[in-house]
Parts: C-alpha cells; structure tokens; sequence
C-alpha cells in the first residue's frame, strides 16, 4: 500500500489489508513503533485478528523495519527530484517490488543477530 498520508486513516486501511491476509482462526500481531498513526484509541480501528505489539519508547533498534526503510531510502530513493505526484508513487512502487522481490535481502537487513535462537 502507499498512501499519500501517514495517519490513522492510513492506519486503519493497512490493519484492515493485513487483516484480509490472515489465515481464518489464525492471530497475526504486528509489532508498531511510537508513531501517532499507531497509538491505540478511538480512532484506531484493529480488526479482532490482529493484536498490537508496542515497542518501547525511543528503540528503533528493536524495530527491524527501521533498516528497511533505511535501505530504500539509501538505495533507491536518494538523489532523486520527481516531478509529480505520480513519479512519487511509481519510484516508491518500484522500490518497494524490487525489496519484496529478493527475501535474502530483506533477511540480511532486516535481521538482528542478537534477537535470532539457534537450536
């Protein structure tokens, strides 16, 4: 999904999208940042297949998503000037195919060595 917005109607339509994706009788919980759009209340609607998981205050560190908007913005989203609002959203899809399209690299961005359980 890209959305011109970060907010809670952008929230609310992601968490209804993942929602859509979750396997019947199954749980999905997805770990969410500080940001205002993920703060739980009124105007946040969760589907009841779907828990929040809040992170800590200031720890990006424990957030593996924090890398992989690094990396895009580092890697395919620099030194570039758009010219409309659709060469935005066309440069953010492209990015975002090229990442999804290659798992070993989201893996390998992604992955906190000290968070892994080897057995």
């Amino acid at each position: 999904m890209i959305m011109p917005y970060a907010n809670t109607g952008a929230m609310n339509a992601h968490l209804q999208e993942i929602s859509a994706e979750v396997e019947p009788g199954s749980h999905a919980v997805l770990v969410c940042d500080g940001a205002g759009w993920h703060q739980r209340g009124r105007k946040l609607r969760v589907p009841e297949n779907i828990a929040l998981l809040s992170l800590p205050a200031y720890s990006p560190e424990l957030n593996p998503m924090e890398n992989v908007w690094a990396y895009l913005r580092q890697n395919k989203l620099c030194a570039l000037v758009w010219e409309s609002y659709d060469q935005i959203l066309d440069a953010c899809q492209s990015a975002w195919h090229f990442l999804i399209n290659d798992p070993g690299r989201i893996r390998s961005i992604a992955t906190r060595q000290w968070a892994c359980v080897s057995l």
